[in-house]
C-alpha cells in the first residue's frame, strides 16, 4: 500500500490519529521507532531547525520541500506536510503541490492566512477573503495526480473575526473538497464543540492542534475525539524538548568542562550507530565488495 493511501485510511479511521511533528530527519525517525504510524512535517519546526528563525514566512516554498524531501526519504511511514499560504496565486500552489506529491509526502495542508503569515498561535494575524482563498484550495485539488493525496484547508479567521466565521469558512472549505479542515487557535472546548458540529455533520475528519503553551486547551486524544476530532497534531512538543535537553547539556558542559556524569541524559556513540542504521548500509556494502 502507497503512503498516500495509508495515511487516508488513518485519516477516515474509527480510532483519532495522533500526528505528532517532527522539526528535522532525526527527530522523524525517533517518532517512527516510538510506533507513530504517520507524522507531519511543517514550517514552525523546520523554520527553527533549517534557519534558527520564527515561524514567520521566512523559507520559500522549495526550502520547505526540500527539508520535507529529506524527512520522508529518512523513514518508511507517511508524511503529511505543510505548504503554508502555497506562496503566490494558483499557478505557485500548483507547481508546490505537484512538488510534494512528487518527493512522496502523504498530502499537505494550506492556509487562509496573507502572506507573510505567523505561526498560528501568534498575535497579530491577519486572513485573506474567502474568495481569494478558494482559488488557491481549488488549484491544490486539482494539482494532486493521486486522490488519495489527502488537502487539508487551514483556517486562522478565528483570531482574526471569531469562531462564527471561521466555522463559516470551514464549512465553505468542506464544500469546495477540502478533504479535512484544521480550524487553527480555538480557544474553547465551547468553541470546539462549534467546529465540529458543522465538519462531523457534512463528515470531514477535522484538525485538532495542541501547541503547549498556546491558544488552544491540552487535552488528551480520548477527549480531543470525543469532541469529534479525527487527527491530532502536536507541531512544537519535539523542538521545545530538544531546545530545553541541550540546554541542559551546555549547562552542564560549559559548567564541568566535560559531558562526565550526564551520560544519563545520553545515548552513547554504538546506540546512535544503531539508531542511524549504520549495520545495515555496512551490511550492504558488503554486497558489492565481496566477490
Amino acid at each position: 500500500m502507497n503512503k498516500q493511501k495509508r495515511f487516508r485510511e488513518l485519516v477516515y479511521a474509527d480510532e483519532a490519529l495522533l500526528l505528532p511533528l517532527c522539526h528535522d530527519c532525526l527527530s522523524a525517525k525517533v517518532l517512527e521507532e516510538a510506533g507513530f504510524e504517520a507524522i507531519c512535517a511543517a514550517g514552525y519546526g523546520v523554520t527553527g531547525s533549517l534557519i534558527g528563525a520564527p515561524d514567520i514566512g521566512l523559507l520559500s516554498g522549495l526550502e520547505l520541500v526540500n527539508q520535507y524531501k529529506n524527512i520522508i526519504n529518512s523513514v518508511s511511514i507517511p508524511v503529511f506536510v505543510d505548504i503554508d499560504t502555497g506562496y503566490g496565486d494558483v499557478n505557485n500552489v500548483i507547481r508546490i503541490v505537484r512538488e510534494c506529491e512528487t518527493i512522496g509526502a502523504a498530502g499537505l495542508f494550506i492556509e487562509d492566512q496573507t502572506w507573510p503569515k505567523r505561526c498560528g498561535h501568534m498575535t497579530g494575524k491577519s486572513v485573506i477573503p474567502v474568495e481569494e482563498y478558494l482559488p488557491k484550495l481549488k488549484a491544490a485539488i486539482f494539482a494532486r495526480t493521486c486522490q488519495d493525496f489527502v488537502i487539508m484547508a487551514r483556517t486562522d479567521a478565528a483570531a482574526v473575526y471569531g469562531i462564527d466565521e471561521a466555522v463559516r469558512r470551514a464549512e465553505i472549505y468542506c464544500e469546495n473538497g477540502a478533504d479535512m479542515v484544521f480550524v487553527e487557535a480555538v480557544h474553547s472546548i465551547e468553541d470546539m464543540k462549534k467546529v465540529n458540529t458543522v465538519l462531523n455533520r457534512l463528515n470531514v475528519p477535522s484538525f485538532a492542534n495542541m501547541v503547549e503553551g498556546g491558544q488552544t486547551p491540552i487535552m488528551s486524544l480520548k477527549e480531543l475525539k470525543e469532541l469529534g476530532y479525527s487527527v491530532v497534531g502536536y507541531p512544537c512538543s519535539s523542538v521545545f524538548t530538544v531546545i530545553k535537553a541541550l540546554r541542559e547539556l551546555a549547562c552542564h558542559l560549559k559548567e564541568y568542562g566535560s559531558t562526565s556524569g550526564f551520560e544519563k541524559n545520553m545515548i552513547d556513540f554504538q546506540e546512535y550507530y544503531n539508531f542511524i542504521g549504520a549495520q545495515s548500509i555496512r551490511a550492504r556494502e558488503k554486497k558489492f565488495y565481496d566477490n
